[in-house]
This record gives C-alpha cells, structure tokens and sequence, in this order.
C-alpha cells in the first residue's frame, strides 16, 4: 500500500542486508515512523509491545527475528532461546508458532554456517506467501461486497462495519477483512466503513481509520457500543472482521467485543464474515472457547489513553479514578455458529469442520 504516494510494505530488509525494517505502530496515527530491528530481543519487544500487531504480520516478524538470531549466534542453543522467548511475546495468535516453527523446521540439521541465510530466506517466502494470501482474500471477499451493492440496485453504497485493524497494517501488505474493501474501493464500488474505536488500544480509530483516510475510502469512527444501534436502523449491510486463530470447526478468535458484533448481527440478520489466511487456522483444536488462550494485557491499557492536544502535542491521559482495578482480556472467542463465511485465499466456505477440510483437504 502506498503512505503519500511512497509503496510501503509492513516489514522488509533494510539495504544493509540483514536488519530489519518496521513501521512503529505505537506512533500512528499522529505520526509515521520506521525503526529497525538489530537482534531477536529487539524483535521480542517489537511484538510484545505491539509496535508491530495483527497475527500475519506477528509471525513474519518473529520469523525474522529467528534470522537475527542466527545471525548473531547460530547454535542450537540460541535457536532454542529465541524460538522459546519469541513463542511466549503474544499467546493467542497462532501465526506466530506456525512462522517459528517454519523456520525452525527449515534449519533442523543444517550446519551452523548456513543457518542465518536460509532463516533470511524462509522468513522473506512467509512474507511474500502473507502478499499472495491476503491479496486472494481480498479478491473472494470482493464478489460479497459486489453481489450485495447489486441487491441494492448499485443506488448506495455498501455499508460495512469492522472490528479492530485487520488491514494492511496488520498483516505484510492488503490486509485480511480490509482487503476486500480495498479491492471494492479500487474496482470503483462505492462502499462506506463503519470503524469501530476498538477499545482499550483503539486500533480501529488508530488504525483503520488512518489506513481508509489514506487510500480514500470513506468511512466513519464509532464508539464499539453503537453497531448494534446502527444494525437495528439497517445501516449496516455486512460485517467483516479477521480472526487471529480459528479452530478446525470454525470458531473464531479476534479482537476482545467482536463477539458481541456477532450477536447483534444475528439478531438482525445481517451477514457476519470472517477473513483469514491459512496460518491463522489452529488445526488441533476444535472448541475454541475452551481451548484458545486469551491473553491479558496491561491495566494501564485500560486506564490510560494517549491522544494529540489541541497544541499538537501528544500526551497519555489517566481515565479513570486513583485505585479503581482494571481487567484487559485481549481477545474473544466468536463460536461458529454466529458467523455466515470464513473468507480465505482459497475461497469461501461454511464455519464447519467441512467447510474448512473442504478447502484445505491436506487437512481432514
């Protein structure tokens, strides 16, 4: 995607070779800034941090961050190390053990001199694999944008209503629930984004809202309580969301409050989408409000928002009252039975065990 006309991909390797370069997303949306990464730790904090964030985009960095590691030292026992410290950053998202384990997998009995090559090698296939992916995801979620802007009789636009940031910034280029409204966008279908804030860390007013003001997409921010109100008065058409790991049977994991999206849109009957790639799916299990780990953040999270002033400058603010607790669940679990399709690279299928193996028979 392209920030004032320059194309810019969510991480790369920098000229010199081996370091790598990421967008600080801590930074948007009152400024862009890129920083690089030097060794396995930088990239640990990276992830943990959320400077870098959305699953895809998690496993690319950690994939890297195996390279870096190699590059300083590469022994099993600092393959061991980095893999296990990396692993821990960010519990829920599957992506990121599927990209260790991949580069991992590609280094076992290697000798130790061409370990740093091919960790840098598998880690830029993960990255050129999440372009492809998220592009096709784009191209399938398009014909559902497309179909209901014809039921419409083509008089409005499409009115869509998303979670979190599941773009570009989420993944290493087009994004996953973004993309087919970016696709929609370019292919000249008129198309309205509902953005949900996306408390406590506000991705979606962050985030989404930077990324759609930057292509030119219109859309609106609105507080996560109103879709609901906005699904009852039919100014919603469809929801799409994306999914940082989804079990065999098609329950979803996202963003915490997209559960509820789901809720009120059943109660409305308005379709319900969710767009993954294939290293979000987490083929052992199968409950996932069971078995998926939510990860608990920070308080402060909660407590604390950090905003520009009217000056310019940009402040973090305390919200609530001195010795008041706060609890930061991350993520929630959408049972398949709320959602109306997953959308992948390879198509789009039922929230079942056989819609899933139906496109992925590798897997069934």
């Amino acid at each position: 995607m392209k920030i004032k006309g320059v194309p810019y991909r969510t991480i790369w390797v920098n000229d010199d070779g081996w370091s790598v370069g990421i967008i600080d997303q801590t930074t948007l949306p009152h400024a862009f800034v890129t920083t690089s990464l030097k060794t396995w730790q930088e990239a640990a904090h990276a992830i943990r941090a959320m400077i870098v964030r959305g699953a895809p985009l998690i496993g690319a960095t950690g994939a890297y961050g195996l390279a870096l590691a190699m590059r300083e030292d590469s022994g099993d026992a600092m393959l061991d190390e980095a893999y296990a410290a990396l692993l821990e950053t960010r519990p829920t998202a599957i992506n990121l053990k599927w990209a260790l384990d991949r580069v991992r997998n590609a280094l076992h009995n290697l000798p130790g001199v061409e370990r740093a090559a091919v960790a840098y090698r598998v880690a830029a296939e993960i990255c050129e694999d999440d372009v492809a992916t998220c592009s096709a995801i784009g191209d399938h979620g398009l014909k559902i944008i497309r179909d209901l802007h014809e039921k419409t009789g083509g008089k409005r636009p499409v009115n869509i209503l998303t979670h979190c940031n599941a773009g570009w910034l989420a993944t290493v280029d087009w994004g996953t629930a973004i993309a087919p409204i970016y696709k929609a966008h370019d292919a000249g279908i008129p198309v309205h984004v509902w953005v949900d804030e996306t408390r406590p860390r506000n991705q979606g007013a962050s985030l989404t809202a930077w990324e759609l003001n930057s292509h030119g997409v219109p859309h609106t921010v609105i507080v996560d309580n109103a879709g609901g109100h906005l699904m009852q008065h039919g100014q919603v058409d469809m929801c799409i969301v994306g999914t940082d790991r989804t079990t065999r049977q098609g329950d979803v994991c996202n963003k915490i409050g997209t559960y509820l999206k789901a809720l009120a849109a059943r109660d409305n009957d308005v379709p319900f989408y969710v767009a993954l790639p294939h290293s979000t799916i987490d083929w052992t299990i199968r409950d996932g409000v069971r078995e998926i780990p939510i990860e608990e953040r920070a308080a402060t999270e909660v407590t604390v928002m950090q905003g520009r002033t009217a000056s310019g400058e940009v402040v973090p603010v305390t919200i609530t009252p001195e010795g008041s607790r706060a609890a930061n669940y991350g993520f929630d679990v959408t049972p398949a039975r709320l959602v109306s399709g997953l959308v992948t690279e390879r198509g789009l299928c039922d929230a079942t065990e056989a819609g899933l193996t139906g496109l992925y028979p590798e897997f069934a």
